[in-house]
């Protein structure tokens, strides 16, 4: 059988199997047993496919068809023109979540420009954190756009955290991301944090012994924010497969959001920016939770490509 065959073979069972993106998967999973690009499939694409490596190819073949995602089979997704290594521990980055970035670095403005463009001197440091960090895909995207920020990436999840060490490591970006197990923020309003590594400035253990250390200037996240009665309607690849940790969020949807929020009032100095991914359906609510505290202004709802209220930021005042 030659790689054009196995390929061919591979599209029809996912197919009979009804996988989403039938064709594209059993191209992932063909360049994955492989270890080759897509280049080089197609233009050796009438090479006798090795036995051992047909037999990889149909195991993962198969794992798709029942069900398992691509990414979890290949280890990997792209995220912010990144790869990013992905487990089951961790949610699968989704294109949506790059609003969240984009988000992110339009409220920054000026801010978020290593040199002043007026002065030419060095802006101040930034303060970042990421919570709920799973892959740490926002964690290292921010990094690399930012890079005189020291971003703090929390997760509950010890797993989660050190897939999100080594992409940090994996993308050169260790050095300036303190991982913390934690929920939300708790450990960042407690004395002293101790962030299990070294700081990226002294060289020694990182301890936060101060409030005003304890300050950031933007916090994002991308919390759970899936229903639980609405688990049915998720595709089986989700549902059965992604870490429910990171998917579900209370009988609403929204539970997670008002501690997170006002952890974050807590947390960012004025004028400190709070960026959240917002679940289908929940914009109205997640803004109420907003209006019924005080200290925050330009609070505003980003829709994604396909037109859903996809990311709410707000400003600390």
């Amino acid at each position: 059988m030659d790689l054009r065959a196995a390929l061919k073979e591979g599209i029809a069972r996912l197919r009979a199997a009804q996988v989403p993106s039938h064709t594209l998967a059993a191209e992932l999973l063909l360049l994955h047993a492989l270890g080759r690009d897509r280049a080089w499939l197609y233009s050796h694409a009438e090479t006798s496919l090795d036995p051992d490596v047909a037999e990889k190819y149909f195991v993962l073949v198969a794992r798709r068809a029942s069900g398992e995602p691509t990414q979890y089979l290949t280890g990997k997704q792209e995220f912010w023109g990144l790869e990013f290594e992905v487990t089951p521990a961790v949610l699968i980055p989704r294109p949506e979540t790059e609003h969240v970035v984009e988000v992110a670095l339009e409220r920054l403005g000026a801010r978020g420009i290593k040199i002043d463009l007026k002065t030419g001197a060095p802006s101040p440091q930034l303060r970042v954190a990421d919570v709920g960090t799973g892959s740490g895909c926002l964690a290292v995207a921010l990094a690399h756009e930012l890079p005189h920020a020291e971003i703090f990436a929390t997760d509950i999840s010890a797993a989660a955290i050190e897939v999100a060490r080594r992409n940090a490591a994996r993308h050169a970006v260790a050095d300036r991301i303190h991982f913390v197990q934690t929920n939300l923020l708790d450990a960042c309003l407690s004395e002293p944090l101790i962030t299990n590594r070294q700081s990226p400035i002294t060289g020694h253990e990182s301890r936060v012994t101060s409030h005003e250390s304890r300050l950031f200037d933007l916090i994002v996240s991308n919390p759970p924010y899936v229903a639980h009665n609405e688990a049915s309607t998720l595709p089986r690849e989700v549902r059965d497969h992604e870490p429910a940790s990171a998917l579900f969020g209370g009988p609403t949807g929204v539970a997670i959001y008002p501690s997170l929020i006002e952890q974050a009032r807590a947390l960012l100095r004025p004028p400190g920016i709070l960026v959240l991914e917002l679940g289908y359906g929940t914009a109205d609510r997640v803004r109420a939770i907003f209006a019924a505290q005080s200290g925050w202004s330009n609070v505003c709802i980003t829709n994604d490509l396909a037109g859903i209220p996809r990311v709410l930021a707000a400003e600390r005042v």
